[in-house]
Order: structure tokens, then sequence, then C-alpha cells
């Protein structure tokens, strides 16, 4: 890769300084440290701020580990136990609360956190996860004033949609213009509603000298950034005729292998009995009763099955008996290893994960309303890799009857291999480094 010397010479240097900031939310986290290595490796200086108590992940990488100014270096990986009064909360409040005590407030302090860091590592690139809005203070000041600044999209695009539907409801493309006037009436209602949480969030730029934000929430952080990289493919995605040219698919991050050892039961994934997978993630799984029980109940009498359960992270005694005789449990699984082996994945609806699944051809059935979740879970449904049912406690036999139909409709498992075909088609890492190396060698001027 080609960057520019410092100011003052005419050769071209090799090595890239790149700062990465990103919080503890697990899926944040490792999209970003994926892309960190790939850049460690690529021979690139690395800068990686987030909390202390990952330090050693983000050191495993190879990458410079920098703390977060102390008032907000803490873990938010387990969000119930930072901020209890929010699983009180119902959906749409919960997702208002997010925005504004998760993402917005910490804002002065996140700039701060970079500034400090770029005193003494002049990075060309400042990297951040769509929803690390410490950006925006650089993003709406003088160009001159920072370097490049790129934001990689670890949800659905977040980019208002043709169709005029609002984002976080789980509505799929409307069909009609009657479909297109109701979301017009809820996106009315939203934007109404919203008006508290803009008016917080202008208020915190401005006391920093910056803003307002270009547009709402969601499209200002497509807009700001210099480019855009979408954890996806385009096929993943609903289409839009006005995207900025500064978005980029890039297709599936590629996966980190040896992160767990096999487990004791690997021989049993043998290829005799179809494979469900279901996991909650890592950050939604703290009652293994909304979908890990229910999944267990639906299928425990099925003999021709396989249920493997990742409890991603947390002890398996954690989940609640009787455990059926064709279970096999796991706290942590090698993914390399095990998605190949899976013929059907049953998720809330963690947008790593799934599209981790599609990029292999797994059909998915979707049990997940929150947070992104709801939109993730109706991709899946309308391009037909999957069923979305459209809860966050399904029952036994809604699940039972969504699995075997995802395992035993050919058109499921044709969608998911036909999207797999395309995350194949897209060489990741390369593409990172591609879109890096053109926004820095674009002159100051032209992406101003």
């Amino acid at each position: 890769m080609r960057v520019p010397a410092p100011s003052g010479r005419s050769e071209w240097r090799d090595d890239v300084k790149i700062l990465i900031a990103c919080t503890t939310f697990t899926g944040h986290l490792n999209p970003m440290l994926s892309i960190g290595r790939i850049l460690v490796e690529e021979g690139h200086e690395v800068v990686f701020q987030t909390a202390s108590m990952v330090r050693d992940r983000v050191e495993g990488i190879g990458a410079i580990f920098r703390p977060f100014p102390a008032e907000y270096d803490y873990d938010l990986r387990d969000l119930d136990a930072v901020f209890p009064e929010r699983k009180t909360l119902p959906p749409p409040e919960r997702v208002a609360f997010d925005i504004k005590q998760i993402f917005t407030a910490p804002i002065p302090t996140q700039h701060k956190g970079i500034q400090e860091v770029l005193r003494d590592f002049p990075a060309d690139v400042v990297m951040a996860d769509a929803l690390f809005f410490g950006t925006y203070p650089m993003l709406l000041g003088p160009r001159a004033n920072r370097p490049i600044v790129i934001t990689c999209g670890i949800m659905f695009l977040a980019w208002h949609r043709d169709d005029g539907a609002p984002a976080m409801l789980g509505l799929p493309p409307a069909q009609n213009d009657a479909e297109r006037e109701k979301y017009a009436a809820i996106a009315k209602d939203v934007e109404a509603s919203n008006v508290p949480l803009v008016r917080y969030m202008n208020e915190c730029l401005a006391g920093m000298d910056v803003g307002p934000m270009p547009a709402g929430f969601f499209d200002t952080m497509v807009l700001l950034p210099d480019a855009y990289l979408q954890l996806t493919v385009q096929s993943f995605e609903f289409p839009r005729k006005d995207l900025p040219k500064s978005v980029h698919f890039v297709g599936g991050l590629p996966i980190t292998p040896n992160q767990a050892p096999l487990p004791a039961w690997a021989g049993d994934l043998d290829g005799s009995r179809k494979v469900v997978l279901v996991t909650q993630g890592t950050a939604s799984n703290h009652d293994f009763g909304q979908l890990v029980v229910p999944t267990l109940a639906a299928l425990a009498d099925d003999p021709d099955l396989l249920v493997v359960v990742s409890a991603g992270g947390r002890s398996i005694d954690a989940i609640p008996g009787p455990i059926p005789g064709n279970a096999r449990l796991a706290s942590y699984m090698p993914l390399e290893w095990l998605l190949p082996k899976v013929d059907a994945l049953v998720t809330n609806g963690g947008y790593g994960t799934v599209n981790q699944a599609l990029s292999f051809g797994i059909p998915i059935v979707a049990a997940g309303q929150t947070e992104d979740k709801a939109d993730v879970s109706a991709r899946i449904a309308w391009f037909g890799v999957g069923i979305d049912l459209k809860t966050d406690e399904p029952t036994p036999p809604a699940l039972r009857q969504a699995i075997r139909a995802v395992l035993g409709q050919p058109s499921y498992r044709a969608r998911a291999t036909s999207m797999a075909r395309e995350y194949a088609s897209i060489d990741t890492r390369s593409r990172i480094l591609q879109v890096i190396d053109q926004v820095v060698n674009t002159p100051a001027k032209a992406i101003a």
C-alpha cells in the first residue's frame, strides 16, 4: 500500500499508521480486532484504543494497546450491569436509552481519548465502528485538522431506505403504495419521537464547537466518514438508489482460527446426522431460556439431528436442564471447524453471526427483536435465506416447524448457497486494504 510521505517529501512509503477506536461490545470489538489483525499482518503500525479489560485481546493481534480515558475505561459487554435501569425498558425506549446514554453521552470523552493518542501517534487513518460517535467532532470540524476517518458497518446498513421505512423496526421492503404510505406515517412518528435525541446529540456537539449533525442519526453514521466499510455482501442489503460512493461492501471478515479447542464430542459430527447450531451470541446470552432452551426442547425427540449449542463464552452449566441426548454443548467452539458441518443455524440475529453463517451457505432461523436484530432478521426472511420468527421468545413448536422448514425445503439452502458464492467472490482482506489505499491517496480537498 502506498501512502504519501510526510509534508515536504516527495517519496512514498509503504507503512500506514492506523488508530482503531472501539468499545468492548462484542459485536463491535470482534470485527474491529479482525480488521486490526489484517492491518498488522500487512505490516502497518496499528494502535488500538479500547477498554483495559480486553488489553490481552488487542495485544494478541499484534497491535499497540491504548486505554480509554479513565472515566470511560469500563466494560460494556454486560450492559445491564453497567446500566441496570436499562433492562426494565420496553424495546423502543431501550433503543432511545442506548442512543443517548451509551453512544452519544460519551462523545466528549471518546474524542478526548482519540486526541490523546494522536498527540504521540500521528495516525494517517482513524478507524471506528459505526456506533463509535467519538469521531464526529473531527469529522464535523475542519478537514485540514484531522486524519482520514473510516467507519466500519458492524450492523445493517444504516442509510435511509428507498421506501421510507424507519430503521430498527424490522420492516420488509414496501411492495405497493399503501405500504409506502404506511411506512411514511410510521417514519413521521419515529422522527417526532427522536426529536429529543437529536437535540441532545446536537447540544453535545455544540458544546465542542462543532455540529449540528448534517442528517438524522442513521444517515449521519454513513454520510460523515471518508469511507464506510459495510461488513457484508451487497446481496444481503436492501437496495438504495442514492447510496454514497463512500460506501463499500467488503464481504465477510475471515474467521480467526484456533480461538477455541475442539470439544470432546467433536467426533460425533461425522456427517451421519444433520447438525443444527443454536447460539444467543456473546452479548444477549444471560438468559438461555429465551432461545437455547426452547430449541433444545423443540428438537429433543429427533434422533436424526444433533443440536450443537454455543454458550458464547459462558459456562455450559448456565444452560438449565434437562439436556436432551441429541444435544452437544460447549462454551466456545472453533468456528472454522464447526460451520462447514452445520446444516441450519438458530440465532437471535447477531449481525456478525448471521454473516458468518451465510458465508458458509447455512440457512437460518432467527428469533430476535432487540437492538438491530429485528432489521437483521427481516433481511434473512426477505432474501429467502431463512425464517424470521419475529419474537425474542419463540415457543418450541414454532421453532420445530421453522427448523424443519429450513432443513427440508431446498429453497432456503439454495438461496443461502447462492449468497455464499458472493461472499467467496470477495477477497475481504484485499478489499479493505484497497479502500484504505484509495482514500489515503486521495487529495484531502477531494474528500472534504
